[in-house]
């Protein structure tokens, strides 16, 4: 952030009064608006359809090409559960009973944190979104590893295939640092 959004005046980083850490705060004494910049969430779905995973081919940056979850940014006045099937609805077309939240990734050094529930697809009619090149149904052995968007769906991934077998799906927290993304 460069400029404040409320005068347009220059930002400055530094500590405001009665804070304890540094904020973006406009350099205009008139105006001294704090801007607080929190964490994004990020809300999603593993879809399920017998032992088959639905994963959407990405139409859009970042990782144009590369095969995701479906999964988006969460909207202000919507929780995540309705963000998740929002998200599935948007870019897989698939309608979704969600069973568990099933993954929670933080990634403090970009500010997101992920949430990923597991969900049975209702039905096989689905199809790709705007934002979607492609939506496929894959077995464990036909997931093309090596052309993952990110690593949270990687690691959600290798989860689900490990908790299948034993059918034993338990919610996993994780943390995520800068070299689990530098890939």
């Amino acid at each position: 952030m460069n400029f404040c959004s409320s005068c347009g005046t220059p930002v400055k980083w530094a500590i405001p009064p009665g804070d304890n850490r540094e904020r973006h705060v406009c350099n205009n004494p008139e105006c001294g608006t704090i801007h607080y910049q929190n964490p994004r969430i990020i809300t999603g779905c593993l879809p399920i359809y017998g032992n088959q995973v639905l994963l959407c081919k990405r139409a859009i940056e970042p990782r144009h090409g590369l095969w995701t979850l479906p999964a988006g940014f969460l909207e202000n006045g919507e929780t995540i559960e309705q963000g998740a099937t929002r998200e599935s609805w948007e870019e897989a077309k698939a309608t979704l009973k969600l069973e568990q939240l099933y993954t929670m990734f933080d990634l403090p050094h970009i500010n997101q944190v992920y949430f990923f529930y597991k969900a049975e697809l209702v039905d096989m009619n689905f199809g790709p979104g705007e934002e979607s090149l492609d939506v496929q149904l894959f077995d464990e052995q036909d997931i093309p590893w090596n052309e993952l968007a990110f690593p949270v769906i990687e690691e959600t991934l290798k989860y689900y295939f490990q908790d299948n077998k034993q059918q034993d799906f338990i919610f996993r927290s994780q943390v995520l640092t800068r070299s689990h993304l530098d890939r």
